[in-house]
């Protein structure tokens, strides 16, 4: 069975191919095909490459997101990373869809309700959502009459306990559907699985704190193979400081902006969420590799970004371990928590008292699935690939076989 799987971003498009035969492997193999577009203004870089080496890219000018997807998409049946002779070889098509609301707990066959129903969260997470509902229609277009999956960011996180999920202002905001849905969770998820498998233990006997750290971060407190409590809010702006978002701020300091400053609504959202966070502090980047770069030249403000980013990551791990009791296992995922060891070092520095030692030669060299922590560490410290798409696709075929 082949899989295609569509990773729908607000200014990129990820897409990749797996071949699933009996059952899914418990390590996670790697796609036939990836293929990655990332805008940068009004202009598309296409990256493409197949399992055996071939590669292929090219930069589109002016290229509209249905346009550079249908260039992307080509590449499967033609040009040198080519892996279909047919289209028809492709089974189902799974899409990552940020925001499924209340009414989702688990992933879902696309139908017309399904597709009206993301529309409608959308309000929600507007960027998000809308590039996967385009994501949706566009396969429909060129792949007519395939079989295609909402896998939702939202489904981990639903079981949360009225206590974690409820904001603290008038009731009628639940009412409305105003609370917190919380996000990543189909990486927090299969971090949850991947860490059971890597410590020989049963999912539902640990209690982990699972870190997302890329340009986007989370922390997810997971107990009996469930998602506890999370750092991601109504909208994945709030919690950790991230590359281009402020993560939490007080709220007062928006309604002084708004009152003095005069911003706008959308304003106000383009300051939170793009002009903020590593690369609003430090002036050099989003990127943690160059902010780490430029604080080690003397960077004033590159600390400082790298200082405050780290505080914020030392007290929500902190908090999230008190939300379940402890920690078994602390996770590290996606591209700054796998990349930078810096930052897990300054992260772990203070967390002895939760029981959290790191090998420092382990942490240095860490490549892949690893436990860095010393032999003495009470919590296993444990850095893990994300894997979004392999877990995207393994709902697809479960959703498959079911039918």
């Amino acid at each position: 069975m082949k899989i295609l799987v569509l990773n729908s971003g607000s200014s990129s498009q990820k897409s990749c191919v797996y071949e699933i035969a009996e059952t899914p492997p418990d390590s996670p193999p790697s796609p036939l095909w990836e293929g990655r577009i990332e805008w940068a203004g009004d202009r598309a870089s296409l990256r493409v490459h197949d399992a055996v080496g071939h590669e292929q890219s090219e930069t589109v000018e002016s290229a509209e997101r249905v346009e550079a997807t249908r260039r992307l998409l080509i590449a499967l049946t033609s040009g040198p990373c080519r892996i279909l002779k047919d289209r028809a070889e492709i089974a189902v098509v799974g899409h990552r869809i940020v925001n499924g609301g209340s009414k989702y707990t688990k992933p879902a066959a696309i139908t017309p309700e399904v597709e009206k129903a993301i529309a409608e969260m959308a309000v929600f997470a507007p960027l998000h959502n809308r590039a996967g509902l385009e994501g949706i229609r566009f396969i429909e277009d060129i792949f007519a009459g395939v079989r295609q999956v909402a896998v939702f960011d939202t489904v981990f996180h639903r079981q949360m306990p009225d206590a974690a999920a409820i904001y603290p202002g008038p009731y009628e905001w639940a009412e409305r559907g105003i609370r917190r849905y919380g996000f990543h969770g189909i990486n927090h998820q299969y971090c949850m699985e991947r860490a059971a498998q890597v410590l020989g233990r049963a999912v539902d006997d640990l209690r982990i704190v699972s870190c997302h750290l890329g340009n986007g971060c989370s922390l997810a407190a997971i107990r009996d193979a469930h998602s506890v409590d999370t750092t991601m809010g109504f909208t994945p702006l709030e919690g950790l400081m991230m590359g281009t978002r402020s993560g939490s701020v007080d709220p007062g300091i928006l309604t002084f902006m708004l009152r003095e400053e005069k911003l706008t609504g959308a304003q106000l959202d383009d300051l939170l969420n793009q002009k903020s966070g590593l690369l609003g502090i430090s002036g050099v980047s989003s990127d943690m590799r160059q902010i780490v770069e430029a604080m080690k030249r003397g960077n004033t403000r590159a600390k400082l970004a790298f200082d405050i980013f780290v505080h914020r990551l030392r007290c929500g791990i902190a908090a999230m371990a008190a939300s379940i009791g402890g920690m078994d296992a602390l996770v590290f995922t996606a591209g700054i928590g796998e990349n930078s060891p810096d930052v897990r070092a300054a992260a772990c520095a203070n967390l002895g008292f939760l029981g959290v030692t790191l090998d420092a030669a382990k942490n240095q060299t860490s490549r892949g699935d690893q436990d860095i922590s010393t032999i003495q560490s009470k919590v296993r410290a444990l850095v893990l690939r994300a894997q979004e798409d392999w877990a995207i696709a393994k709902e697809c075929w479960k959703l498959l076989r079911r039918d």
